[in-house]
């Protein structure tokens, strides 16, 4: 989700000058600076029982989505996104716009210049970015444990299995989670600046 709506965002906002521009792009990276728990607060509000999309959500799937995986996706996805949809429109913004406009003279239409030109050339932003948000998701807790709970086999997620299992004295399931995440994201940020460095 966050690589699907971080390009398509990213594309959106590296092509058109609009009025609140800023303004709206402030908002969409709010989450990379917010506490998580008060991204967790706002979750519960918008989507809580006492909501309008929260009373549309029960009324169609009978039941809140509050303490389900569709809440631990959300609550991972808008912490994640700040840092895929920066990274992919700098990327975007980097393309030489000359290059793009000699596709166009060819004959090319702006979807056929975006598949074909804008993508490949911004490919290792885009992986950049996917890496940084899976490793910014991967380590969400506050957010997740407030919207979505810590419901083993459902919502859990690593970090709350960690804290659970550092609260009931399971040292070594603890140190398992532990050295896992940092195998983890030592794996995805060596890839990152390994692709950084290597020639176009």
């Amino acid at each position: 989700m966050v690589f699907i709506f971080g390009i398509i965002f990213a594309r959106l906002f590296s092509l058109w000058a609009f009025k609140g521009r800023a303004f709206l792009e402030t908002i969409l990276m709010l989450p990379i600076v917010l506490p998580p728990t008060v991204i967790g607060f706002l979750l519960i509000f918008f989507f809580g029982r006492n909501s309008p999309v929260g009373v549309l959500i029960e009324e169609i799937f009978h039941q809140s989505i509050m303490f389900t995986t569709w809440a631990a996706v959300i609550a991972s996805t808008i912490v994640a996104f700040p840092l895929m949809f920066q990274t992919v429109k700098l990327g975007f913004q980097s393309v030489d716009k000359d290059i793009e406009e000699a596709a166009r003279v060819d004959g090319a239409n702006e979807i056929k210049v975006f598949l074909f030109v804008t993508l490949p050339l911004s490919g290792k932003s885009m992986v950049t970015g996917l890496i940084l948000s899976f490793a910014r998701a991967l380590g969400e807790f506050g957010a997740t444990l407030m919207f979505a709970g810590n419901i083993p086999g459902k919502t859990q997620t690593a970090p709350t299995a960690i804290y659970v299992a550092m609260d009931s004295g399971n040292m070594s399931l603890a140190w398992m989670l532990v050295l896992s995440m940092i195998v983890i994201s030592f794996l995805m940020l060596f890839v990152t600046n390994y692709s950084a460095k290597q020639k176009p």
